[in-house]
């Protein structure tokens, strides 16, 4: 497979999709800028991609929450040397729970991470790679994006917030060079349901649930081909079609019932 990109920049590298995506895109020989909070992690991450595949892996650990820290990966977008051709926006966290009863800073910072993190990030890498002439952005939304989400509400509201800016940039940017390109994934094997605070499966059947490397592999090949949205999964095409077809107040309902598995 001929190598796309020459260096990508991967938020929330240091585990599930953020860590499938770097390890697909290092075997193809993309150099990586990693960034997630955890320093040991992304350290022992860079060793091994460099070890295997020979590439060059810089770590840059922030918590995209901050935003002096957040300001350094701005800066490493912006960067003339050694620039990056690729943004992969996966650093996110979800909440879980009756949202009277959840914790509001936790709240709003799901909201600065998943949204404002996103947004600065797009708005640093996008005109650096439109002056080039050639980029790519690939922003991680969830199929929870779909509908709202009781007892999920702030995730899915983020995530909906992901889909929609992500469509509107890949049509700004049409004839630029430049592409945006979201994924929807459903459930998804990671770290994610243990940070939120649900089972490890969620109460959902193992067909359901796909793995982080299918995730990662749909995402690169959707970018690749410049796609705007991405929807991994029969299952989940499935979902999302019948989706768009159910009206708003049985679709919000029917979440809800479904959430109460959890």
């Amino acid at each position: 497979m001929s190598t796309t990109w020459t260096r990508a920049l991967v938020t929330g590298a240091s585990s599930g999709i953020g860590d499938a995506i770097s390890r697909r895109l290092a075997a193809e020989g993309t150099d990586l800028v990693v960034v997630a909070r955890d320093r040991k992690r992304l350290e022992a991450l860079a060793k091994e991609l460099t070890a295997s595949h020979g590439v060059e892996v810089q770590v840059l650990r922030a918590d995209l929450g901050k935003k002096a820290q957040l300001a350094t990966v701005v800066d490493r977008l912006q960067a003339e040397t050694s620039p990056v051709d690729l943004l992969v926006n996966n650093a996110g966290f979800g909440t879980y729970g009756p949202f009277i009863e959840l914790d509001p800073d936790e709240e709003a910072r799901e909201i600065e991470v998943n949204c404002q993190a996103l947004v600065r990030l797009c708005h640093a890498a996008a005109p650096v790679m439109v002056a080039r002439g050639r980029g790519a952005i690939l922003n991680v939304s969830s199929l929870a994006s779909r509908a709202a989400a009781p007892r999920n509400a702030t995730y899915a509201a983020t995530k909906a917030f992901v889909s929609h800016l992500s469509e509107g940039l890949h049509e700004e940017l049409r004839g630029t060079g430049v592409t945006v390109t979201v994924i929807e994934p459903g459930f998804t094997r990671t770290e994610f349901q243990d940070r939120a605070g649900l089972s490890h499966d969620a109460g959902m059947p193992d067909f359901l649930w796909q793995s982080a490397e299918d995730v990662a592999s749909a995402a690169l090949e959707g970018a690749r081909s410049g796609k705007a949205l991405v929807v991994p999964g029969t299952h989940n095409r499935v979902a999302a079609g019948l989706s768009a077809l159910v009206p708003r107040n049985l679709k919000r309902r029917a979440v809800g019932l479904m959430s109460e598995r959890f």
